[in-house]
């Protein structure tokens, strides 16, 4: 085999790997994906203001404004690499297939997490520092429709949350929410009863007032600027006003010679192979109204 050599993934692999983020990705979750090109593609929006107009006969005709504006969805590269012992240079196909696997389960997990991270805020899930180029495109960067978080009136705050889309003429069909404030919904006791049992036990339900719901710690992620607020829930129209998408050749490079991920030993020394996979992701806020945070 050679030192570094790339392979492709199965394509029933790809298919179940990116099945996996979806268990394990708020946004892919509840958000409409496709395929996105290497180069990018444009997302046309298209809005107008204003009602339709009665016009009498010989009455000059009211103008109305349409904008049409492009968001570009540029797909960003994710990388994760990990070293695992060299028998998988050894092993039969068989074995290798399950070695394979093991990596794509993890890998997918990671990617997973990693898409959350720098679409909610725009941070590098490595470090946990800002990306410059997702500056405006990230939920903490662009959206104004914020809510400020009273563990004690959590249903409040959703409510508040809602209306605030609401009043934007925008629809409401997804909610993701932190681990805390679904905790602080099952304290929540009118006369001693308990309003929202689905909560209790650490309780995730899959949907909450007819929304589907996805509670997910990657919601409550800091930066390193320490003055960064808290995120405890992101409301809105994920089904329509978010789109997100993956390329498809995800290759896996067995490196075998050399210390590729910095980690102070050689992989041969080591008896150790590195596996190194790659996903490119992209994804675009269509309309910023559709959306509002809960912020502590």
């Amino acid at each position: 085999m050679a030192a570094n050599k790339a392979l492709a993934l199965p394509e029933e692999l790809v298919s179940e790997l990116f099945n996996k983020v979806n268990g394990h990705s708020s946004l892919a979750a509840l958000a409409a994906q496709k395929p996105v090109p290497f180069n990018g593609e444009k997302e046309f929006v298209f809005s107008m203001e204003g009602e339709a107009a009665i016009v009498g006969e010989g009455a000059a005709k009211p103008a109305s404004e349409a904008k049409f504006e492009p968001i570009v969805i540029r797909p960003l590269k994710f990388v994760y690499q990990a070293r695992i012992t060299d028998e998988f240079i050894n092993s039969a196909d068989e074995a290798r297939i399950g070695y394979l696997r093991a990596f794509a389960d993890g890998f997918a997990k990671k990617i997973a997490r990693g898409f959350d991270i720098a679409a909610m805020h725009g941070l590098n899930p490595r470090d946990k520092s800002a990306v410059t180029s997702l500056a405006t495109n990230n939920f903490d960067g662009v959206i104004t429709n914020t809510v400020t978080y009273d563990a004690t009136k959590p249903d409040e705050n959703l409510d508040a949350a809602v209306q605030a889309i609401v009043a934007n003429e925008c629809n409401v069909n997804g909610l993701i929410l932190s681990a805390a404030f679904c905790a602080a919904m099952a304290k929540i006791k009118v006369n001693g009863v308990v309003q929202y049992p689905e909560f209790r036990f650490g309780g995730t339900p899959a949907s909450f007032a007819g929304y589907r719901l996805s509670v997910n710690n990657t919601l409550t992620v800091k930066g390193t600027d320490d003055d960064a607020k808290t995120d405890h829930g992101i409301v809105g129209d994920f089904a329509n006003a978010f789109r997100w998408g993956y390329s498809k050749n995800i290759p896996i490079e067995v490196i075998q010679y050399g210390d590729p991920d910095g980690a102070g030993r050689d992989l041969k020394q080591y008896n150790e192979v590195c596996l190194r996979s790659e996903a490119y992701i992209g994804w675009g806020i269509l309309d910023k109204d559709a959306f509002a945070l809960i912020q502590a």
